[in-house]
């Protein structure tokens, strides 16, 4: 009698530590990674003005998301975000590599941007000249989260 008693202590624990150990981990924070972003090395080979489209291509991989308003460029954006539980999964991180072309489809720009605190920022930039097209499209883009005002939208102004 004694042995079964002893046999199912030992089994109750080891129950409880399942449960304990599925417990902790169920009430862990989960985290997904949404899109592609280029390994840097492969960024820093390209160079401005004379890599084109195809050797761009080539070298780091079509992007999923190109110039929406036209053929000017590649975007590759990289998401992360966390689950935790029943809530609403959460954007933590966000960069952007928005490479531009000229009208020759060499390229013309590399910028990386972040989101930090619910800002784009510009993390690096290479440039051959100061005029950057593209920029004021993303920064439109992503300027605008976290500035809605409903009240104002009922309000006409």
């Amino acid at each position: 009698m004694a042995y079964l008693t002893d046999r199912v202590k030992r089994a109750g624990k080891a129950i409880a530590i399942v449960v304990l150990g599925v417990t902790l981990t169920a009430c862990s924070a989960t985290y997904r990674n949404h899109g592609y972003m280029p390994v840097q090395e492969d960024v820093d080979a390209l160079v401005v003005g004379k890599d084109t489209r195809e050797t761009v291509a080539e070298a780091i991989g079509k992007p999923g998301t190109a110039g929406l308003l036209s053929e000017s460029g590649y975007y590759y954006v990289r998401s992360r975000f966390e689950h935790y539980l029943y809530n609403a999964p959460k954007e933590i991180d966000r960069q952007i590599l928005a490479i531009s072309f000229d009208s020759r489809g060499r390229v013309e720009n590399i910028e990386r941007f972040g989101l930090e605190n619910g800002r784009v920022v510009t993390l690096e930039r290479r440039v051959t000249d100061s005029n950057i097209k593209g920029v004021s499209f993303l920064r439109q883009l992503f300027g605008s989260f976290g500035r809605i005002d409903i009240a104002e939208q009922f309000r006409g102004g």
